[in-house]
């Protein structure tokens, strides 16, 4: 069975990503195992799909019809610390992606990370830029009276 557990943490909870580029998924364990199981959950398909075991020593097993090239798992640094990379990134690699270990015949869920690729990343929000827009703004209104006067 499927059970998310607090013997789990992942970071981050939402990656968005670019198309053809590529990302990296992050899973933090909170205690030390020999290797954790990456899953996809794509809502296009409605249904589970084992991508590939890593384990420390960068050692993978792939699941049916998985492209190494697309996912590969760099050898952990720690038992507690493992990553997925995902390259050439397409619309069909949208979907929640977990990690999970196995425990006493039970597969242990991450809390999922929401991957979305899209061809154009969206321009960071205004409102980190607003206490700088103040001093521009003066510019622009001088330069349209410039233009009038020329």
């Amino acid at each position: 069975g499927f059970s998310t557990n607090l013997l789990l943490s992942k970071t981050p909870r939402r990656i968005l990503a670019q198309t053809n580029n590529k990302t990296e998924i992050l899973c933090e364990l909170k205690t030390e195992h020999a290797g954790v199981y990456w899953y996809r959950w794509s809502q296009e398909k409605q249904n589970f799909e084992f991508l590939v075991f890593s384990n420390p020593f960068g050692k993978a097993i792939y699941g049916t019809n998985i492209s190494e090239d697309k996912f590969s798992v760099p050898g952990a640094s720690s038992r507690t610390s493992y990553s997925l990379h995902i390259s050439n990134l397409r619309a069909s690699d949208n979907g929640t992606y977990y990690c999970s270990i196995s425990q006493s015949s039970q597969l242990l869920l991450g809390s999922g990370t929401q991957l979305s690729v899209v061809d154009v990343l969206p321009p960071p929000p205004k409102t980190t830029q607003a206490p700088l827009s103040k001093k521009p703004v003066r510019c622009i209104t001088k330069s349209k009276a410039a233009d009038k006067k020329g």
